[in-house]
């Protein structure tokens, strides 16, 4: 969006002399002198064709014009102050905010997230999960992990993770010894099947239904099993052998590492969106957000490496 304002110096000059109702006062603030101040607001009363003030003999009062300008010049002048408050605070602290889905955090992130304090001791990372979009502004976020599309107007956002769906179980459903064991497809007849519903929210994301039409199944029962709607918990109860979860592999990668899940059947199904590392234009070249940024892209590059799946 290109924005058509005038010069900066005739803003701050108006902003002033209006808050002060003085163009001494204003002057000392600016640290220029009357005759400086006042020669920058007349250049932007001629650049706007209006009045902004009335000269009196010792005062000065706002035009209409000048009453209607003056708040929302003040208010644009307060949000530059605090951003580049916040953009100074950001760069003296060591603390850097990192915003995630619980699941994320708890599946992906957490159980990693030591060898980046190994790697960068000098940065303090605060881990923020929840569900709702970060407000980088009002939250004073540094980056986020977000899953979506990666079209986040006026963000730096990087595709981070790729993600698929696929069956997966506690190794003891595909053992002989198990009294219906995972062989085929057909064999889930047998299960429980637990739905995450984690993604219920994007369109034309990969169900139970999507597999199992994939898979050419007819006769399995897709109304009961177990919904869950965060998909770390859809995963900790497949782990317990609950049953046999339709797993969000990105998520399932320590499990599957571990061996405390398992793939009974080759066939995955994409999801459409992926995992995106998310940050402010004005910050993305922060050292802090950088080193973490690269941190997650190279623990991603070794996720792939293995090949679990």
């Amino acid at each position: 969006m290109a924005y058509h304002l005038p010069p900066l110096n005739g803003l701050r000059a108006f902003e002033a002399t209006a808050r002060h109702m003085s163009f001494t006062h204003a002057a000392e603030e600016l640290h220029v002198t009357p005759a400086a101040l006042s020669y920058q607001v007349r250049q932007l009363e001629e650049i706007l064709s209006v009045k902004l003030f009335k000269r009196l003999n010792r005062a000065i009062e706002l035009t209409p014009q000048g009453q209607a300008l003056f708040p929302g010049i003040r208010a644009g002048f307060e949000r530059m102050d605090e951003a580049m408050r916040t953009l100074r605070r950001r760069s003296e602290t060591n603390i850097l905010v990192v915003s995630v889905g619980p699941a994320f955090a708890a599946k992906w992130l957490a159980p990693r997230l030591y060898r980046f304090i190994q790697r960068h001791p000098d940065i303090d990372p605060r881990i923020s999960a929840n569900l709702q979009i970060s407000d980088f502004e009002n939250e004073q976020i540094d980056l986020a992990v977000r899953f979506g599309t990666g079209v986040y107007p006026n963000l730096h956002s990087e595709r981070l993770i790729n993600d698929y769906v696929t069956p997966l179980c506690s190794p003891e459903l595909v053992a002989d010894t198990h009294e219906h064991p995972l062989h085929e497809p057909a064999d889930l007849a047998h299960h429980v099947l637990i739905h995450d519903e984690s993604l219920s929210f994007f369109d034309n994301v990969p169900t139970w239904q999507t597999w199992c039409e994939a898979a050419g199944l007819t006769n399995i029962n897709l109304d009961g099993g177990v919904h869950f709607t965060l998909a770390d918990h859809g995963l900790d109860a497949a782990v317990e052998g609950a049953g046999v979860v339709l797993g969000r592999v990105a998520l399932a990668h320590f499990d599957l590492k571990s061996g405390r899940l398992v793939r009974p059947f080759d066939l995955k199904i994409p999801i459409a969106y992926s995992f995106y590392v998310v940050s402010p234009m004005a910050t993305k070249d922060d050292p802090k957000v950088a080193a973490f940024r690269e941190w997650l892209h190279e623990e991603a590059a070794n996720d792939r490496a293995l090949n679990l799946t």
